[in-house]
Formats: structure tokens, sequence, C-alpha cells
């Protein structure tokens, strides 16, 4: 389908982008790599009257390190983060997020701030913020302010956003040196979102995990911090009846949708399921 009639504003400044939004209301959506809104307006599901494309904005670009964080600007494309050195040593598990996203074609547009800002339960970077303990920054016409990320999801496309608002930054502390980390996705198809995922960042001590993090994608109407689950390991060394209760305790909170990905039934094992083989990878992978 074509999408409705709509303007197309293209600023170049944070700035300009905000005024913009502001004035025009709730007539207006911002524009990243549009690999979500595009669909939608096609589909008649969304109609804004307006567009306003961040695309020409060069400082909602770059990655960098920032004391004990890495910052990284919103409309970085999911290609940058797979191509950036920095990324791979410190972070792995953002690079193997977004070689999980769809195809090249849509990596090479589709932007992280994108991903995690329209509040899609089936986007797969929101319940890896979770996971990381990132926290967003979030510029509107009443100035900038930050949000952390598992305080920004409140439901299916709803977020913590205020209107003219938007996110500008995504920033990550960096997880401790030797950490083990995984993303688990299960999908029928190249491109395809989720059927369950779960992210996993963990730290041992002498074989005994010290810290652990979880985060389920696309089982319910927003990304989920597993966290009760994430405590249930804490102490253990992984065994089989710890792995057992943290399952339990992250299917516990899923909630999905039955639909053409399969029943909901099948759909919470399946993010047990992703769960045991992320705690697997983790593990191998910390130090």
């Amino acid at each position: 389908m074509i999408p409705a009639a709509f303007e197309y504003h293209r600023p170049r400044s944070i700035a300009e982008a905000v005024a913009v939004l502001a004035d025009l209301g709730e007539a207006a959506r911002p524009l990243a790599g549009g690999h979500s809104l595009i669909p939608m307006m096609k589909l008649r599901l969304a109609g804004p009257e307006h567009l306003v494309d961040l695309g020409r904005i060069r400082d909602l670009k770059g990655i960098r390190t920032e004391g004990g964080d890495i910052v990284i600007g919103a409309m970085t494309t999911q290609q940058e983060l797979i191509a950036s050195d920095l990324i791979a040593a410190k972070l792995p598990i953002l690079r193997e997020t977004s070689l999980l996203i769809a195809d090249p074609q849509v990596r090479y547009v589709g932007t992280l701030g994108g991903n995690v800002a329209n509040g899609d339960p089936g986007n797969d970077m929101p319940a890896v913020m979770l996971c990381l303990g990132a926290v967003y920054h979030v510029v509107g016409p009443t100035g900038e302010h930050r949000v952390a990320a598992r305080d920004f999801y409140l439901g299916a496309y709803v977020t913590a956003l205020d209107p003219g608002e938007i996110v500008t930054a995504i920033r990550i502390p960096l997880p401790p040196t030797g950490h083990g980390s995984a993303y688990e996705k299960l999908k029928r198809k190249i491109g395809d979102y989720a059927t369950a995922a779960a992210a996993v960042v963990l730290t041992l001590d002498r074989g005994v995990v010290a810290t652990c993090s979880i985060g389920l994608t696309n089982v319910a109407d927003m990304p989920l911090w597993a966290e009760d689950a994430a405590l249930a390991l804490v102490g253990t060394n992984l065994d089989t009846a710890a792995v057992k209760r943290a399952v339990a305790a992250a299917e516990a909170i899923t909630a999905p949708a039955s639909d053409n990905r399969g029943p909901a039934a099948y759909r919470t094992k399946m993010a047990g399921v992703m769960l045991i083989r992320a705690l697997a990878r983790a593990r191998a992978q910390a130090k």
C-alpha cells in the first residue's frame, strides 16, 4: 500500500529538529532509519502528517568512550556498530545482536536510536539495553535529560518520551573485564522478528556467578528485564537446578501473543530455551 500524504522536514541540528517537532505536535513523527515507521505507514497503521528526518544531524552520529561508559549517537547504524573495533572489544553483544537484525540492506540504514526509541516489542536492541543497564539521552523543548532503559518502555509503541522529545544518544556502562555475554534469537527466517530471544551478560568469580543480567525480546508487549531470573543465578555455578529456577522465573514474566510465530505457550517455552543457550555461551566466554 501507499502511505497517506505527509510533509517532509530535514533539520540540520538537534535544536532545529526539536523545534520542528514541538511546533507540529502530535501530527509529526521523527524519522531515523524508517524500517519500523515506514511499513506501518504503508499499512495505514500510522499516519503522521509530517516526517522529521534526522539523517542530516551530524551530532547524532558516532561511537566514543566517556569515563567508564560507551556513548553511541542515536543515528549510528547497525552496520557501523558491526564495523566498530571498540564495540567488538568492549561490547561484543551489540555486534552480535546487530548481525541478527534483518539483513545487510536494512543494517546499512537502520539505526540504533530508531531500534530502541519507538517501543516496538519485536525490536532486538531494547532487551539488550535493559540487560546492559543502558541510559538514553533525551532532548526536548524543555532541555536534555536522561532516562534509564529499564524505565523507558511502558507498552507496545509506548515509551517515556514526551511530545517533541527525541533520543539523541545511548550511554552504556562498560561491563567488567572478563564478562561473558550472548544474544540468542529464534526466528522463522532471515530478516524476521524473533519468535523469542534472550540476552545475557554475566561475570564469574572462580566459577561462581558474581553478577548476571537477563533481557527478553518479543515475549510481551514490551522488552523484559528478567531481574528475578538473574538473581536466581547469582552465587551458583550455573548447575542444572539453578538454570531451571532461572528459566522458570523468566518464563513467569512473559505474556506473548499467539500469532504466526506460534502459540503463546510455545513462545514462552522458546524464551526459556533461548535463555539456556545464552547462559551457556556467556559462561563459556566469561574469564
